[in-house]
């Protein structure tokens, strides 16, 4: 495990990796061989604090990625409350210097007899960087455009960051989500039938339909995909149709409208889908989840100043409760993250990219 970066100046409310995370990810082991093991420790440094250290870089946009993991009105509505957060704490105050020579100054002093000689004056003034959010129309474009470094930070999955850094991306992962619930940086895959549904077991899906996120979605296929594997569940042969809705909300919409008969998804987006006022109460079950998968990172480009990087988990670490994560996890704050904590999907990745699942 690698230390983590420099945490001293982080929230020692956001401490994580008690014993009962330690329990939880445990159980990671047997199918993806790894769990989380990052700390955030230390004490509080305000943003104001930090703010002397924004005047080192000079960027006036930072440009972010964000997979279309929910709807997108969703999306955009919790957007706007992120990027006013996020631009109130980059304000800052720059102490610049001025010429106080102006044309009524230099009248004053030709009337008071006094030489022309120039003075300066400390001008406060105040700079915002501005955080362009752009929501991709798939899990591909998003991957697409860090590889091509057209964005500084990116809302991916675990397998889309893996994915981004294996095409040659230079990101990190910045950041993760709390989830509200379980108070602790995962979350878990499941895959969704009707209540009144015969389907009992994940061998009874076999001549069914069911509907995947995306190739690249962790809860959404990669997982569902290293099941069915263990189980001897061949999804090109024992399906009768396969999809790809796109994002976890098309995913079961297609269940919900009867297009499929599975819907492959994750617990947080079903919590969200049923709080949606989509669902009557308990109208359908989980048929099986996964092992806990550490949450969603927010990645970085490596080439932005190490300042920046430093101030953006400064910020995100200090969000206030109730803050929405874009992703569809209802999270309770964020908690560092460093690519040894997504390596059992990098393994699991790479042990199963021979197999696919055409839609059909």
């Amino acid at each position: 495990m690698e230390k983590c970066i420099d945490t001293h100046r982080l929230t020692p409310k956001h401490r994580l990796l008690s014993k009962s995370r330690v329990l939880f990810l445990a159980m990671v082991m047997a199918l993806l061989g790894a769990g989380c093991t990052e700390k955030v420790s230390g004490s509080h440094q305000s943003v104001v604090e930090k703010a002397s250290a924004t005047s080192k870089y000079h960027l006036s946009t930072l440009k972010i990625g964000v997979l279309p993991a929910q709807s997108r009105t969703e999306q955009e509505r919790m957007i706007k409350s992120l990027k006013e957060y996020l631009e109130q704490s980059f304000e800052r105050k720059v102490d610049t210097e001025s010429p106080a020579n102006t044309l009524e100054g230099q009248g004053r002093r030709e009337r008071q007899g006094t030489q022309g000689t120039q003075k300066t004056q400390k001008v406060q003034s105040v700079s915002t960087i501005s955080f362009d959010f752009q929501i991709s129309k798939d899990y591909k474009e998003i991957i697409d455009l860090l590889v091509e470094d057209k964005l500084d930070m990116a809302y991916l999955g675990p397998l889309g960051y893996v994915e981004a850094v294996e095409q040659g991306a230079k990101v990190e992962p910045l950041v993760t989500a709390i989830d509200k619930y379980t108070r602790q940086p995962w979350y878990r895959s499941c895959i969704l039938v009707k209540q009144d549904s015969p389907i009992k077991t994940l061998k009874d899906l076999k001549g069914k339909r069911i509907s995947f996120v995306d190739t690249s979605s962790t809860s959404g296929y990669l997982m569902p995909l290293a099941t069915f594997h263990k189980l001897g569940i061949n999804p090109q042969r024992d399906f009768a149709q396969v999809i790809y809705a796109g994002s976890h909300n098309n995913s079961m919409d297609a269940l919900q409208n009867g297009i499929v008969d599975a819907a492959a998804t994750n617990i947080p987006s079903y919590l969200k889908y049923q709080k949606s006022g989509k669902l009557k109460h308990q109208s359908w079950k989980v048929l099986w989840e996964s092992a806990p998968i550490t949450n969603s990172p927010i990645v970085v480009s490596k080439k932005l100043p190490p300042e920046l990087i430093q101030q953006l988990k400064q910020t995100f670490i200090n969000s206030p409760d109730g803050l929405e994560d874009i992703t569809g996890i209802e999270s309770a704050g964020y908690t560092l993250v460093n690519p040894s904590d997504y390596a059992s999907i990098q393994q699991l990745h790479k042990d199963l990219k021979s197999i696919s699942i055409p839609a059909k």
